[in-house]
């Protein structure tokens, strides 16, 4: 029996701390994300800061006020979101083909097999973590585990910038020791139900028959006795073809030297170079994307046969002097797309280390 290596990744506060990327001084205050400030007006998110006041999503904004009136209200960005979103799940495309996004903010990423040829989906989980933080400057929480239900639930463990891992030996004691508010479909009136039949924890949980949850909980009642015994048989959904592929460097501070930036273009055009040649693959449209200081991105791309280093690395010289320069450079990435042939991969059961 293969076991699955599933992550899920989970933005920290993710449209709060967009707004905080974009502008520093907003860092460590009380950021409540709403349309409407005022009476008629709901929360759609807030930073962690404003939770402490116990502000949460949904709740009316002239409430989130009375709790915390030195809170900072802004307007949603909804299509800015989406825009930083699109990156992160491009991010996530770089390590598997097989991806579920579910929100904005979160996605199920079967790693099984990988792009990194690790059979360790902690450090690809890491490596994923690693790479949106130095590329848009956000943190990220991870679950891993062999299943969707663990892998969601672990990436909520330890918030913000955390990294939970529960491997198939370790499954049934982390799900003992849950509150039973974690589990899916547990909402308030649920779980208030559940406490007056002194269910508190997946321990007391497991101690009852499928026959009595269904009883109790309808056909909620079938799903929780497979949770609380860690059976989630369900795959991560993810029926597109691989599109591109794509390499791309964060500089350690950003850079206005050109010479730099054309070394770097170099060694990327290099490792794409290797990829291309390693997985029998050819592609017909070279992007080049630069990320300035700001966090501002331009991106410019040309139609050319393309596998060779030197035809990816001068069509990218070709396409950075058409670029519109504005600023020192954070970072830079080059993708090739139109790809004729499927990737195939070969598989990697072993280990969660």
């Amino acid at each position: 029996m293969n076991i699955r290596k599933i992550i899920h990744i989970d933005m920290d506060a993710f449209y709060s701390s967009i707004e905080v990327r974009d502008n520093p001084k907003l860092k460590g205050k009380p950021i409540v994300i709403a349309r409407d400030a005022r009476e008629r007006g709901v929360v759609t998110t807030c930073s962690y800061e404003a939770r402490k006041y116990g502000i949460y999503s949904s709740m009316p904004s002239y409430k989130a006020r009375k709790l915390c009136p030195h809170a900072i209200f802004i307007q949603p960005r909804l299509d800015y979101y989406k825009k930083v979103s699109k990156e992160i799940m491009e991010i996530f495309s770089r390590y598997t083909n097989v991806i579920e996004p579910i929100a904005f903010d979160e996605a199920y990423l079967d790693v099984t097999t990988n792009f990194l040829g690790t059979s360790s989906a902690t450090i690809v989980a890491r490596e994923i973590q690693r790479t949106i933080y130095q590329e848009l400057g956000l943190t990220s929480s991870a679950g891993v585990s062999y299943n969707k239900f663990l892998s969601k639930i672990a990436s909520d463990i330890q918030k913000p910038c955390g990294l939970t891992v529960v491997p198939p030996d370790k499954a049934l004691e982390f799900i003992r020791e849950l509150p039973i508010s974690k589990f899916f479909g547990v909402g308030k009136v649920t779980l208030k139900k559940m406490n007056e039949l002194g269910i508190y924890t997946g321990a007391d949980l497991i101690n009852w028959s499928e026959e009595d949850l269904i009883r109790h909980f309808n056909k909620r009642g079938h799903i929780l006795y497979r949770n609380v015994r860690g059976e989630d048989n369900s795959p991560v959904v993810n029926e597109r073809k691989r599109k591109s592929l794509g390499k791309e460097y964060t500089f350690h501070k950003d850079i206005n030297d050109e010479e730099v930036v054309f070394k770097k273009i170099k060694e990327l055009s290099n490792i794409l170079s290797h990829n291309l040649n390693d997985l029998h693959l050819t592609g017909k449209v070279i992007k080049l994307k630069v990320r300035f200081g700001d966090y501002s991105s331009v991106t410019k791309q040309k139609s050319k046969d393309l596998r060779e280093t030197l035809d990816i690395y001068n069509t990218a010289l070709e396409l950075w002097d058409k670029l519109e320069k504005q600023g020192p450079i954070r970072n830079v990435g080059i993708y090739v797309s139109s790809l004729k042939e499927e990737i195939k991969e070969e598989g990697f059961l072993e280990g969660f280390n």
